[in-house]
């Protein structure tokens, strides 16, 4: 396998990961395997059925994340990369964004792509919006 640009691949994940879960959430089924695990606001998730009916069931339908940092490295000698994500994202009818963080361990695949293998989630609302309730 050829040495590839960390910092290509973390964005062009990046950008196919958000644009995805944005508009078509069971399509992020191809980038988990069995084996991947999501902890989404700390409850463990384990195997694609399982993350995509997570990602799915969420309480909302229609969102926007807009990307504010995207850090990367190299991960060990199986060529993996952790990639590490914050933003904002916006839910549709909302005044206030959620703040959110993401980070992904990709695993590089036979075919010479990668695949999530670990997925933790968190997010928060905005200081101003938890203002308007104390």
């Amino acid at each position: 396998m050829s040495q590839m640009d960390p910092d290509a691949v973390s964005k062009a994940f990046v950008e196919h990961y958000y644009s995805t879960f944005d508009t078509n959430r069971v399509g992020l089924a191809g980038l988990y395997q069995e084996a991947s695990m999501l902890t989404f606001e700390g409850q463990k998730i384990q195997g694609v059925q399982s993350i995509v009916a997570k990602l799915t069931s969420l309480p909302f339908q229609q969102c926007k994340h807009h990307i504010s940092t995207v850090d990367c490295q190299p991960s060990g000698p199986a060529s993996g990369m952790l990639v590490f994500v914050s933003g904002n994202l916006q839910l549709a009818g909302e005044e206030h964004a959620l703040k959110f963080s993401q980070m992904f361990h990709l695993m590089p695949t036979p075919q010479g792509s990668f695949y999530v293998f670990n997925d933790i989630f968190s997010w928060r609302l905005l200081q101003v919006f938890n203002n308007l309730f104390t």
